[in-house]
């Protein structure tokens, strides 16, 4: 199954689409994940990436299409995927509709206000990713991580300011798809509100899965 999900930044696209990966043994494909690897390994991709996302801003078209389809060409993703975070923009979807045929596309809908109560709330581990939340999933001691108890970081595009900016470049250059793909009969709205379990049985319910 061919699958790209669409939706604000912290609607839980990703917390969807690993564990939909899991029940479906494909691959969750995430930008974000893969513009990361590149910054940790400070490659000169990755030095580029950076700079563009502490600024709150988009990667270019060109860069991501280049990664995502050297992605797709991997063994794993023979028999499908998720795209979670790709496409963005309108040439990003004519680029993908050249190479793949995609049997949905997962609108996440979320408001604004939620959007920035989630991921203003957001602590990372930097040294293993693990990702908590202030109100909705605290660790045992504030400000420290569970397992290592070394400290947690606010990353710089999850501070409200940028957050607002995403949400504002998300509006002008993303939204539009939304509207590419329902002409196409490929596009199911799903309110990502309601807690995770919840949205997770009615996205399976939406794809039949």
């Amino acid at each position: 199954m061919k699958l790209v999900f669409l939706g604000p930044p912290g609607a839980g696209k990703g917390t969807m689409a690993t564990r939909l990966a899991d029940h479906l043994t494909i691959p969750h494909i995430s930008t974000g994940d893969i513009f990361r690897f590149n910054i940790k390994n400070q490659t000169e991709l990755g030095k580029r990436v950076k700079a563009i996302l502490d600024s709150g801003e988009l990667v270019p078209d060109d860069l991501t299409i280049e990664l995502v389809e050297d992605r797709l060409t991997k063994d794993d993703a023979k028999n499908g995927f998720i795209l979670d975070g790709f496409p963005r923009t309108i040439p990003q979807a004519e680029a993908l509709s050249k190479r793949e045929s995609l049997d949905a596309v997962v609108n996440f809908e979320l408001k604004d206000e939620e959007v920035i109560k989630r991921l203003s709330g957001r602590r990372v581990h930097p040294a293993s990713g693990r990702t908590y939340h202030v109100l909705f999933s605290p660790p045992t001691v504030e400000g420290q991580d569970d397992e290592t108890g070394e400290p947690l970081v606010q990353r710089d595009d999850d501070k409200e300011e940028a957050i607002a900016n995403r949400l504002r470049v998300y509006r002008a250059q993303t939204e539009p798809l939304i509207a590419y793909y329902r002409d196409k009969g490929t596009l199911d709205d799903l309110d990502s509100a309601p807690a995770p379990d919840l949205v997770f049985t009615a996205l399976k319910e939406v794809l039949r899965v």
